[in-house]
């Protein structure tokens, strides 16, 4: 990466209000004692937004409530969806809220995933050769730092179930998701090879 890695600190809003909410969807959603929003990191989930820019995929991020225009979200829990990191189409890396913080970025797998987006889709805005490399040198860091055992594509968390990591007391919340696309995963998985991380199973 041009520069060398570096991971720029642009927090969103995680006031006590989105505590509590994120709080009430653990309850609600992965163990009906949940007190706090810490979270324990085994696994790494690689997303895109579907946003087309770093801006406006931030301040979406930054409000504390789901939207109600995206009516089944909001029906599963006020708490607005989130990541820990959001990389820019030219690599840039930005961190949006502890990394050890539950983020609402996956069903089933917040409570043990780190969420990184990638600003871009799959037709318009195509992820960027920049994102691959910022991607897995998060990658690498974040498995340097806990003990990640998992590298997943959001596209792929349905095969996670029926193993230890995933948890979702509702068993009608599930949805199908595209991202981030076979040919990006591929590409970040062979730069990390080395970590022998595992994919879905």
């Amino acid at each position: 990466m041009p520069g060398g890695f570096r991971i720029r600190d642009r927090f969103i809003n995680f006031d006590q209000e989105r505590i509590q909410l994120t709080v009430a969807y653990r309850r609600a959603h992965q163990d009906a004692n949940a007190d706090d929003v810490i979270i324990r990191p085994r696994m790494i989930i690689l997303h895109w937004t579907g946003i087309s820019s770093l801006e406006s995929t931030w301040n979406y991020f930054n409000r504390t409530r789901a939207e109600a225009a995206r009516a089944e979200l909001a029906a599963a829990g006020e708490v607005n969806v989130s990541a820990q990191f959001l990389v820019d189409r030219d690599g840039e890396i930005y961190r949006l809220m502890p990394e050890t913080w539950m983020a609402r970025h996956c069903i089933g797998l917040n409570h043990v995933a780190i969420g990184i987006e990638n600003v871009g889709d799959g037709e318009k805005l195509p992820l960027t050769a920049a994102q691959v490399q910022a991607d897995a040198a998060l990658v690498r860091y974040l498995a340097g730092k806990y003990p990640i055992t998992h590298l997943i594509g959001h596209m792929e968390y349905r095969r996670m179930e029926g193993t230890p990591f995933f948890l979702e007391l509702d068993p009608k919340y599930r949805n199908t998701k595209p991202d981030p696309g076979a040919d990006f995963m591929d590409k970040v998985r062979a730069l990390v090879a080395d970590l022998k991380l595992q994919g879905p199973h």
